[in-house]
């Protein structure tokens, strides 16, 4: 089995040399194509306004001066002689959960993999809050391989990819693996830190608070609060189909 890794954190991110430990648990023909500096929230972009740069840093290991779009894209179309069997991205530093995966690198990178009909998956560690860069990825490590195996084999429908998040626990407290849906945020509880650097001009830094639980914890969010590997399947597919008869009868007359 080929295998792509790749991430939103960086070539050099810690999360990635926990990501390559779990795939060589899994197969031996791994690829890794990652962005060159960190990308966290740069969601599904593609660099379009400047050239993109490929480093070569060795056999099998490659950067991308620009986002997980662009490393997904790279590697199909110019590094890899084939096409993998199976993309993973992550381990991302931090969660990748709700509504919170519109802004994910690491899941975009996923989302590109599965446009291009590659089973995809993306793992993402949770931290506690406070830690910062001091980020155990011992769930992650311990777990992901674990978690992996269930889906190598398992058909998955077309247009959709896997969401993976490891609780922020040490590896022998996880409760187990739950199957959970998307959660959603409660958006009017984050914060905007406004403040004025050294120099006398105003900045400002986005926040998030904590976790809305819904009734049955039966999200994403409650899951990896509550100890649990959550395991997410997420479509492509945006509409609202239950809207389209509706549609159809405001603009009748109008097509």
């Amino acid at each position: 089995m080929r295998i792509l890794l790749t991430n939103d954190d960086g070539i050099h991110a810690p999360g990635l040399g926990v990501l390559e430990r779990i795939a060589r648990q899994l197969s031996d023909d791994i690829w890794i194509v990652a962005p060159a500096e960190e990308q966290s929230g740069a969601g599904h972009s593609l660099t379009l306004n400047r050239p993109v740069r490929l480093r070569q840093h060795d056999e099998r290991r490659f950067s991308v001066s620009g986002t997980p779009t662009d490393s997904v894209t790279m590697a199909l179309r110019k590094v890899m002689p084939e096409k993998p069997d199976l993309i993973l991205s992550g381990v991302n530093r931090g969660a990748n959960q709700g509504d919170d995966i519109t802004y994910s690198g690491t899941v975009s990178a996923a989302i590109e993999g599965t446009l291009a009909g590659i089973r995809s998956i993306a793992l993402s560690q949770i931290y506690a809050k406070g830690k910062g860069g001091d980020v155990s990825f011992d769930a992650a490590q311990q777990w992901g391989a674990r978690a992996l195996r269930p889906l190598l084999d398992m058909e998955f429908s077309e247009r959709t990819l896997v969401n993976v998040n490891f609780p922020a626990r040490p590896a022998d407290e996880v409760e187990g693996i739950r199957v959970v849906r998307q959660g959603f945020h409660d958006y009017s509880r984050g914060t905007l830190v406004e403040s004025v650097d050294p120099r006398g001009f105003p900045y400002f830094w986005f926040g998030l608070e904590s976790v809305e639980h819904t009734p049955g914890h039966e999200t994403d969010l409650e899951a990896g609060e509550d100890g649990f590997i959550a395991v997410t399947p997420l479509q492509l597919d945006l509409t609202h189909y239950p809207s389209l008869e509706r549609l159809h009868e405001r603009y009748r007359g109008d097509s």
